[in-house]
């Protein structure tokens, strides 16, 4: 599969904003329901550790998706340079636009299978692992990291770590913010407590203006997007976009200038003509795909539980929440799961 430079270049205008891995949300189902609210927008998968991905006999768990979901990027964990090497060309096999490396998350179980955040404190194995997976793969390799990590959180050591990176041929960097406290802190933690220096990035941006750099960290606004744009070349927002998906609505004119029609009709949201008008029109298009998914023998339970934050703030909003998270578990017949849907949207006034 040849990458061609058309279509790196729509992917570069595609990280203007993104939506950040996260582990139990941005599965397939997410991202397909997220694809519905903006078709610009940059959407990331859960982090797949490479070598449970080579191990895996049913490697659709992973690798499964929708065409609809494309733009998409896969991110691996690992530090094995030919483990990753492999797991990066299934992943451009499976027709994903990148393949990104995990170097920012801080959760014990990643740390204990040396990766994430921890390898910032060895960047010749980042080097390593970027050059095997961009060697095996024609689609661009970018790598998510942090600021820093523990005691080595100084300007100097986050420059030569990207400078590093920068000089084995890496492009694409996207950068949360914050260093990781990998002792001390849970991962929700690691997420709030350490502060925010988006003044990092800004000046590794003018200093090295030839990489693509999107920041990531607290933002929470499409106005908070706009303004980091002007210096960056992306945003990539995490939970603002999970537990309160609507955040997206507009997104697609005002980040990408990609003014369409407001509709309530699902086939035309579905197909990219026209943005939902509503809330309820949203889902309206999201279940011809639960349909097909339970269909399939999905439960339920996985498809609503990413529903959850749609109606945030609106008069009904607890009563739809409670009615998916009870109900789900108890709708296994064909029809079931499009039937509660309907009938937990009903309890809200939009």
């Amino acid at each position: 599969m040849i990458f061609s430079t058309f279509a790196r270049m729509n992917l570069d205008h595609c990280r203007r904003l993104s939506i950040a891995p996260m582990l139990d949300c941005t599965d397939r189902h997410e991202r397909y329901f997220l694809r519905l609210l903006s078709r610009n927008v940059l959407l990331y998968s859960e982090m797949v550790v490479a070598s449970g991905l080579l191990h895996c006999e049913n490697t659709d768990m992973f690798l499964g998706h929708e065409p609809l979901e494309q733009p998409a990027v896969l991110q691996l964990g690992g530090s094995n340079p030919i483990d990753l090497a492999r797991a990066s060309k299934l992943v451009e096999a499976a027709g994903f636009q990148e393949v990104n490396l995990n170097c920012g998350c801080p959760s014990d179980r990643v740390q204990n299978g040396n990766f994430g955040a921890c390898l910032m404190k060895d960047k010749n194995i980042v080097v390593d692992c970027f050059k095997a997976m961009q060697d095996a793969v024609s689609i661009p390799v970018s790598i998510k990291c942090r600021i820093g990590v523990d005691e080595f959180d100084s300007w100097e050591f986050f420059t030569d770590f990207i400078q590093t990176i920068r000089n084995a041929g890496c492009k694409v960097f996207i950068i949360h913010a914050r260093k990781a406290w990998l002792q001390g802190l849970s991962p929700k933690e690691n997420r709030e407590v350490p502060p925010l220096h988006y003044d990092f990035v800004h000046r590794l941006k003018a200093e090295m203006p030839d990489l693509n750099i999107s920041i990531n960290g607290g933002i929470k606004t499409l106005d908070q997007v706009q303004e980091q744009l002007q210096d960056l070349d992306g945003v990539m927002v995490g939970r603002e976009a999970y537990e309160n998906p609507w955040f997206l609505h507009d997104a697609d004119e005002r980040i990408f200038g990609d003014i369409r029609p407001e509709s309530d009709n699902p086939a035309d949201i579905i197909a990219g003509k026209a943005r939902p008008a509503t809330r309820k029109a949203l889902l309206e298009a999201y279940l011809p795909y639960v349909e097909k998914q339970t269909a399939d023998g999905c439960p339920a339970t996985i498809l609503v539980k990413h529903l959850y934050g749609l109606f945030a703030g609106l008069p009904g909003a607890r009563r739809y929440r409670q009615m998916l998270s009870n109900e789900s578990p108890k709708a296994r017949g064909r029809g079931e799961a499009v039937a509660l849907i309907r009938q937990a949207m009903d309890q809200v006034k939009e």
